[in-house]
């Protein structure tokens, strides 16, 4: 690839260009023959690259018209690599079929929002493996009890199961982000795990409570949930926000819908 480009700040464009990494990457999605992966934002394609030689169905999905050009110009003759010039946020992922295996270095700066768009394509898609600010990570992957624990967990973790696998080091990347990246896989849950019946409410209670996260559950819910709807869910009226597990704030919005029926 041209390496002329000019990484640009607005859209927050850190290039992985380190070798070690790109193969713990690929090693990591393990791709074979007959998948139908998409890439998001590949950049200058250190990943797409070496993702290609495996012969899968490959998308990538750029914003930057210069890169997506650059792409084009470098798969051109690859009649199992497709360049999409278009925003993830924004894109028809289902338009690609189901089975999907999403990637990415996602830009930080949007990574939240596009991996929320994402599960709005759960269906479609097998497994995701991103690589994200570190600390990102960590609250995605929270264990209950913890500071890290909160909304992004609860929400996330009602619909996938998030594995963290490795760092990637600033000097990996041209130019070096600020912080250190980490790679998760994240798969979608069995429907039966993640039958939640309102996410609209799933969502206003868990910002609501870890609002006030400092508070008693029965405190920081007050007016809006009793002890006895709160225990029926398997919570202690008396626990803090962080100590509730994924699948008892799923029993609990759960039992708030079916009661507004």
């Amino acid at each position: 690839m041209n390496r002329s480009h000019q990484p640009r700040k607005r859209f927050g464009q850190h290039f992985l260009t380190e070798p070690q990494y790109v193969q713990q990457v690929v090693d990591a999605i393990a791709p074979a023959a007959g998948d139908r992966l998409v890439e998001i934002g590949p950049g200058q394609g250190a990943i797409t690259i070496p993702l290609a030689e495996y012969g899968c169905e490959l998308h990538a999905i750029e914003f930057d018209r210069d890169l997506a050009a650059l792409l084009n110009t470098r798969f051109a003759g690859s009649e199992h690599v497709t360049i999409h010039e278009a925003d993830a946020l924004t894109f028809d992922f289902a338009a690609l079929g189901r089975g999907l295996r999403v990637l990415g270095n996602l830009p930080y700066n949007i990574s939240t929002p596009l991996m929320f768009r994402l599960l709005e394509f759960n269906s479609c898609i097998g497994d995701m493996h991103f690589m994200l600010q570190k600390e990102v990570v960590q609250r995605m992957c929270a264990t209950p009890g913890g500071r890290q624990y909160g909304r992004l967990t609860i929400m996330l973790g009602s619909l996938v199961e998030m594995v963290p696998l490795f760092d990637v080091p600033p000097q990996a990347f041209t130019p070096p982000p600020r912080v250190t990246s980490s790679v998760v896989r994240m798969r979608p849950l069995p429907l039966a795990a993640r039958e939640v019946h309102d996410r609209d409410r799933l969502g206003g209670l868990v910002t609501m409570a870890f609002s006030k996260r400092r508070k008693t559950l029965r405190n920081a819910l007050k007016g809006v949930v009793t002890d006895a709807e709160l225990a029926a869910a398997g919570i202690d009226p008396g626990s803090r926000p962080e100590q509730v597990a994924v699948r008892n704030w799923i029993a609990l919005a759960n039992a708030l819908a079916a009661k507004a029926d």
